[in-house]
């Protein structure tokens, strides 16, 4: 959570405010594949689906959500991995074991 005090004066006495604002729940639509520029786990771009895995040694088995086809499991390793078009896929997620 983002905090920011604003302070104003008015008319010689002190005022200060306290302001929060949340993060948003959808993970930033970044453009770039630099892994550190990119929230971790799935995230889109505007047509483009993929998994960041934030780990710098291990692979691991996520779970893609496909729309029109069966789901499937795919091994990834670190960094940005392209899963497809936002068009045919609709989320992946970590299984929990590493490959």
């Amino acid at each position: 959570m983002k905090t920011t005090t604003a302070l104003a004066i008015a008319t010689g006495s002190l005022l200060v405010a306290t302001v929060a604002s949340a993060a948003p729940a959808v993970p930033s639509q970044e453009r770039s594949n630099d892994p550190a520029r990119t929230p971790c786990g799935y995230f889109e771009t505007e047509h483009d689906a993929k998994y960041n895995h934030c780990s710098d040694t291990t692979r691991v088995v996520i779970n893609v959500d496909t729309i029109w086809a069966p789901d499937y499991t795919k091994c990834v390793g670190p960094g940005v991995t392209y899963l497809g078009s936002t068009d045919d896929i609709r989320f992946a997620s970590y299984v929990g074991r590493t490959c």
